[in-house]
C-alpha cells in the first residue's frame, strides 16, 4: 500500500488564498452584470490609466449618514481614459461543457500596431455569416484595443480584452456592437458622471514578504519565545504536516484584485473644461494628463500608469444616478 496522497485544497478557498502572482499585467474580468431586456443594448466596460491622486471638495449627498448635506473632503483618483477602438465581435455559444467561440468578426481598417498582435482564427468570418449563427448564441462581446501611447505613455504594445454587450436581444446586441465596428468609443459614451463602477486591476507589488506583513499576524511577546515575527505554531505535532490555512511568508502584493462601487465625481477633457486637473509639473511618475479623465472617489489597485479595467457596477445598482455637486478640486 502506498501513502496516502494529501488533500490538496481547491484554487481560491479562504478568500485570497493562494496569494501569488499575478499571471499578466492585465486584469482579467470574470463577471458581467445582466441588464434588462426591455433596455438598449450597450458595452459594459472601458478602461484607464492610473495617474495620480487629488482631494475633492463636495458635498456630501449621501441620505441617512451624521454628514448629509455638509462639505466633505475626499480622496479621488485620476485615470487618464483615451478612447477604445472597437476591433471585432465575438459570438458566444454554451452548452454543459461551459461557452464556446462560435464566430469572430473584425473591422476591416485595423491599425498596424494593433492587427499584428491578434491572430484570425478559423472561426473569424463576415457579419452575414455571424448574423446567419446568432439563434445559437448566448453572448455578445465586443473585442476592444486601447494604446498606452495615446494616455502618453511610452508602451507600445496596446492592450486588447472583451467587453460583454448587455441589454435587449442578441440580435439588438449584434448589431449595437456591428454598427460601432472599427469606430472609436469615449468613456462618456459608456458611462456618465455619477455612475459607480467597479475596477480590475493587478496592484502594487512587494516581493517576499514575512508573515507580519503578508497575514498581519500578531506579533508575539518579546521574552515568550526565540522568535516575534512568527507564527506561534504551525500545528499539532501529530499528524506532522502543516495545514494550508496556516499563516507563511511569500509574495505580497502584485495580485488581480476587483473592487466594487467606486463613484465617478469628475468626468472631463483637459483641452476643453476649465478644471486645473494637472499639479505644477505633473503627476509624479506619470507626467502630465492630456485628453479625456475621470477621478474616482477612493483609491484604486495599483501603481502609476497600470491598465485599470473598468465595468458596470454589478452590485446594488442604484435606479437612478445621481450627479454629485464638486466644489473644488485640490491637486
Amino acid at each position: 500500500m502506498g501513502a496516502r496522497k494529501r488533500h490538496q485544497p481547491r484554487r481560491g478557498s479562504l478568500a485570497y488564498s493562494p496569494r501569488v502572482r499575478a499571471r499578466s499585467m492585465e486584469a482579467r474580468i470574470r463577471a458581467w452584470p445582466r441588464l434588462s431586456a426591455t433596455d438598449e443594448p450597450k458595452i459594459l466596460a472601458h478602461c484607464g490609466f492610473k495617474a495620480g491622486c487629488v482631494q475633492i471638495v463636495s458635498i456630501d449627498d449621501r441620505d441617512k449618514v451624521p454628514n448629509a448635506g455638509k462639505q466633505l473632503v475626499s480622496l479621488g483618483t485620476v485615470l487618464v481614459t483615451p478612447p477604445v477602438l472597437i476591433l471585432g465581435i465575438r459570438g458566444y455559444s454554451k452548452d454543459h461543457d461551459g461557452k464556446h467561440a462560435e464566430f469572430d468578426v473584425y473591422a476591416e481598417d485595423i491599425p498596424k500596431s494593433i492587427a499584428k498582435e491578434i491572430t484570425i482564427k478559423n472561426t473569424a468570418g463576415s457579419v452575414e455569416n455571424a448574423e446567419s449563427r446568432l439563434r445559437k448564441i448566448k453572448e455578445i462581446y465586443a473585442i476592444v484595443a486601447v494604446s498606452p501611447r495615446a494616455a502618453g505613455l511610452e508602451m507600445k504594445k496596446p492592450y486588447i480584452f472583451e467587453a460583454m454587450v448587455s441589454g435587449g436581444d442578441i440580435e439588438k446586441q449584434f448589431a449595437h456592437v456591428k454598427e460601432l465596428l472599427g469606430k472609436e468609443i469615449k468613456i462618456e459614451q459608456i458611462f456618465e458622471t455619477g455612475a459607480t463602477v467597479d475596477v480590475a486591476a493587478i496592484t502594487k507589488g512587494h516581493g517576499w514578504q514575512g508573515v507580519m506583513r503578508r497575514w498581519n499576524v500578531k506579533k508575539k511577546q518579546h521574552k515568550s519565545r526565540k522568535t516575534v515575527r512568527e507564527v506561534g505554531s504551525l500545528g499539532p505535532i501529530s499528524p506532522q504536516s502543516v495545514m494550508y490555512t496556516v499563516p507563511r511568508a511569500g509574495q505580497t502584493g502584485f495580485h488581480q484584485r476587483v473592487e466594487y462601487d467606486k463613484r465617478i465625481m469628475i468626468m472631463g477633457n483637459t483641452e476643453s473644461d476649465k478644471i486645473k486637473i494637472n499639479p505644477d509639473g505633473g503627476y509624479k511618475h506619470f507626467g502630465l494628463v492630456k485628453g479625456d479623465f475621470i477621478i474616482l472617489k477612493g483609491s484604486v489597485p495599483g501603481t502609476y500608469k497600470r491598465l485599470i479595467k473598468l465595468r458596470t457596477q454589478i452590485r446594488n445598482a442604484p435606479v437612478k444616478v445621481a450627479k454629485p455637486n464638486i466644489l473644488e478640486v485640490v491637486v
